[in-house]
């Protein structure tokens, strides 16, 4: 019976399977936690947390504005992160942060932001929280966007410096991290 090596052994060898090491930049940014995994664990967490003690945004209901507001930020924050992977897929470089980037995009809405589709996961799940009528996700919300932003970006961000070097930062000299 012939053992598997594990991903990681084999992402280190050669094209021949010799034992050289790909340099890190090649191996991607290495970010294991699924970005809107993230943002799910905090509704979770803010479920959780309504159990013991609701907290409503407003004690009688969600309101019609509060409805409409909500339904508009959970369309544009899916609609941006969805513009954001189809721009991702038209230049042919991963839309997954485990895997090495090919590019840097700076086209699409990557004009404005260097992370639209974590932007717009944050202005969904504000939207959704709106629609729902729950204030804990808001609560949650910088402990999302803490991990979100150390746990993901900022591995991300070393991977584009180490791959792309000047054009990245030339990049970032131009656009924000959000917005």
């Amino acid at each position: 019976m012939v053992r598997k090596k594990p991903a990681r052994v084999l992402a280190e060898r050669g094209a021949r399977g010799n034992n050289r090491r790909v340099p890190a930049r090649d191996l991607g940014p290495r970010v294991f936690i699924p970005p809107p995994l993230v943002f799910i664990a905090g509704w979770i967490v803010a479920w959780v947390l309504d159990r013991r003690l609701e907290f409503a945004i407003d004690g009688a209901g969600p309101t019609i504005p509060q409805v409409v507001i909500g339904g508009a930020l959970s369309t544009a924050g899916f609609g941006l992160m969805a513009w954001g992977i189809i721009t991702f897929r038209r230049r042919r470089t991963p839309v997954v942060p485990v895997q090495p980037a090919r590019l840097v995009v700076e086209d699409g809405p990557y004009r404005f932001t260097r992370n639209p589709m974590y932007f717009g996961l944050t202005v969904a799940y504000v939207g959704i929280a709106a629609l729902a009528n729950q204030a804990w996700p808001l609560v949650i919300l910088p402990v999302v966007l803490f991990v979100v932003s150390a746990a993901i970006i900022e591995r991300e961000e070393r991977h584009l410096r180490q791959r792309f070097g000047a054009a990245y930062e030339d990049y970032c000299s131009r656009v924000r991290r959000w917005i």
